[in-house]
């Protein structure tokens, strides 16, 4: 067998790397990768979490807008309550009408309506103000209604209300 006349000699060749090439030790590249595994992992969650409160945050408003189409239905409905009982049930002793035209008449009198339908959870107060115009057989009274409907507790997020005016006439 023939030996290789270098180690013959005794001698042995080491390779060593080359100080300022393109080297990088494997030591090195394992921790650039944790590195950038861990800010990926930083920016997924940034962008999940921003999803979320997006979408709860448009969740909330749309259910808050829902609340306030309800709460102008409850107003409207207050009204329409508070315009029957002027109207038609004025001539009724001791009625919302009466009350309203009460000599000297109050500033206003008051009167909740309760209802039972999609509207239940709405409190709704009408408020009534009479004045007189002319006199004798032909008075003409002039009712200003005024209708709040609310739910919930003042200063929270699920808190609304919604109020309507109106104002009515009628001849006695």
């Amino acid at each position: 067998m023939m030996k290789n006349r270098i180690e013959e000699r005794g001698l042995r060749i080491e390779s060593k790397p080359l100080h300022g090439a393109c080297h990088t030790s494997t030591r090195s590249s394992r921790g650039f990768s944790l590195v950038s595994a861990i800010f990926l992992l930083v920016v997924i969650a940034a962008l999940g979490t921003f999803a979320v409160t997006l979408s709860t945050t448009q969740q909330q408003s749309a259910a808050l807008d829902v609340m306030g189409a309800r709460a102008y239905q409850a107003a409207r409905a207050g009204v329409e309550w508070g315009a029957y009982q002027v109207l038609q049930n004025s001539a009724v002793a001791g009625g919302f009408a009466e009350h309203c035209r009460l000599d000297p008449h109050p500033p206003s009198t008051s009167s909740s309506v309760a209802f039972t339908n999609t509207l239940a959870g709405f409190n709704v107060n009408v408020e009534c103000t009479a004045t007189s115009h002319g006199g004798g057989p032909a008075t003409l009274w002039v009712y200003s209604l005024t209708s709040t409907a609310t739910q919930g507790t003042v200063a929270t997020p699920g808190y609304v209300e919604r109020q309507m005016m109106v104002r009515l006439r009628n001849n006695y």
